[in-house]
């Protein structure tokens, strides 16, 4: 796989010249045995903040969650960086010759700019007011994280978001709830995020596996 790997370098770099300074390229390896430090190569890490040797995005624990037969590359979706730019994603997943993933290639372009001029013309040439539709169903841009930690505060925070209500509030289907989406999203493969979660919860170890098996 070295030489797949040389190669993605290479186009990562080729990309990363043609399209410029806002155009991250980032190259995840997944044939590691621990994801702490799964970013191997990334050019333009300035428009994510991130190096090599920093740790998954959100993407990398649904990849290592998912049945690789049913995986496909997402393209032109929204992600947002932590100090709230926003960027047009696209991940490929790059594959050995049994079809299992091993490198995730991903493209995040800053549209930080270009949306704000696109609503400066918007506000130019609109004769009439744009009415919202109730009821949006458009799902807010994921934040890039830099590390293991981050990913699972952030995953933690979206899954009590999910609930609705805070942890000292929650009763037992509740915290069921919040297991079984932090469960869903890879959550707990990360080191020690069960006793994290035990501990933020109020339960056992014990009683956190038996919410993760009610899936």
């Amino acid at each position: 796989m070295n030489q797949t790997l040389d190669f993605l370098k290479q186009l990562a770099h080729g990309l990363a010249v043609q399209f410029g300074s806002s155009c991250e390229v980032v190259i995840h390896d997944l044939t590691r045995k621990g994801l702490e430090q799964s970013i191997v190569y990334i050019e333009n890490g300035h428009v994510s903040n991130r190096h090599t040797g920093d740790g998954p995005s959100g993407i990398v624990l649904e990849t290592l969650r998912s049945d690789p037969g049913k995986i496909r590359d997402k393209l032109a979706y929204l992600t947002k960086t932590d100090n709230g730019r926003i960027l047009k994603s696209s991940t490929l997943y790059i594959r050995d010759e049994k079809g299992n993933v091993r490198y995730i290639f991903s493209m995040n372009y800053d549209i930080t700019a270009l949306l704000a001029a696109e609503n400066l013309i918007r506000g130019l040439v609109q004769t009439e007011p744009e009415e919202t539709p109730d009821g949006s169903s458009d799902t807010p841009p994921q934040k890039i994280t830099h590390n293991v930690t981050e990913l699972l505060d952030m995953l933690i925070d979206q899954a009590i978001a999910k609930v609705g209500k805070p942890v000292a509030l929650m009763n037992k289907d509740d915290k069921v709830a919040v297991v079984q989406y932090l469960n869903n999203a890879g959550a707990f493969l990360i080191t020690k995020s069960g006793d994290k979660v035990s501990s933020l919860l109020g339960i056992s170890k014990f009683t956190l596996y038996s919410y993760m098996d009610k899936g």
